[in-house]
């Protein structure tokens, strides 16, 4: 089974780069983050002529995900339990499915936007959340991951220049112990392997040509349970689909399993 996550940066306006690449990739399961789009403009039909069911939570706004999958779809949960809210409203940051055996979130971590911020807070509380959805047991014997854009780096080797980002977000300790505290639960951090390159980073900023100098950060995570990480045969950044025009600013990430 072919595994991925990616941050789409808006369905709409990819929805041609997704749709060759999952006829190219041969992807069974991928989880999408930052839709910009609202479940009911969400091109389920598209989708699903190439064989794609579609869970979906979103409302149109900045954020929005989605779970895609050839390999059967159920048990599908929207929105994080528990999670906390933001001016408000509890936005549309992640969804649950059972694909082919494999029980898969995809989330869409809040920004933080600056340490202070209450974003900044809105964050962590949403971060804890996640820990508590994810403690062991979750997805009962299954192969279980969390895959998505979690907004954060894990180590100082994940950005492009840890000296650029001093007092910065996705940095931060705090931000890190809420990872340390998934894997405490069990779950690990499947690095994309073989390292073709000098750091597998999965998001470069549009402007001052970041992807062109590989001015870049790892955030875009896979955190699978031991029976899913004893599965993994292979995973890596498809850095081709950054490139070329209208490419979100993140790369896929993809998982291959042997389940």
């Amino acid at each position: 089974m072919r595994i991925a996550t990616w941050n789409i940066n808006s369905i709409t306006a990819r929805l041609p780069r997704l749709l060759a690449w999952l006829e190219s990739s041969g992807t069974d399961v991928v989880c999408l983050q930052e839709l910009k789009c609202s479940a009911e403009a969400f091109p389920a039909e598209a989708l699903r002529e190439l064989g794609y069911e579609a869970a979906v939570h979103g409302t149109g706004r900045w954020n929005g995900v989605a779970v895609l999958s050839r390999v059967g779809l159920s048990e599908v949960v929207t929105g994080l339990p528990g999670g906390p809210t933001f001016d408000g409203l509890q936005e549309p940051r992640a969804v649950a499915a059972t694909c082919g055996g494999v029980r898969v979130w995809s989330v869409y971590v809040p920004n933080g936007r600056e340490v202070g911020h209450p974003h900044f807070a809105y964050k962590l509380a949403w971060l804890e959340a996640l820990r508590k959805a994810a403690e062991p047991g979750a997805a009962g014997a299954l192969p279980f991951a969390v895959l998505g854009d979690y907004n954060v780096a894990p180590t100082d080797d994940d950005v492009w220049d840890i000296s650029l980002f001093d007092g910065a977000t996705h940095v931060t300790a705090a931000e890190r112990e809420a990872l340390s505290a998934l894997r405490e639960l069990g779950l690990a951090d499947v690095v994309p392997r073989p390292l073709k390159y000098d750091r597998p980073f999965t998001y470069w900023d549009y402007r001052e040509l970041g992807f062109p100098k590989n001015k870049g950060m790892r955030i875009d995570l896979v955190y699978g349970n031991a029976p899913f990480t004893a599965a993994v045969r292979d995973s890596y950044v498809d850095r081709e689909e950054r490139k070329g025009k209208g490419a979100s600013d993140h790369a896929p990430v993809i998982v291959d399993l042997d389940v």
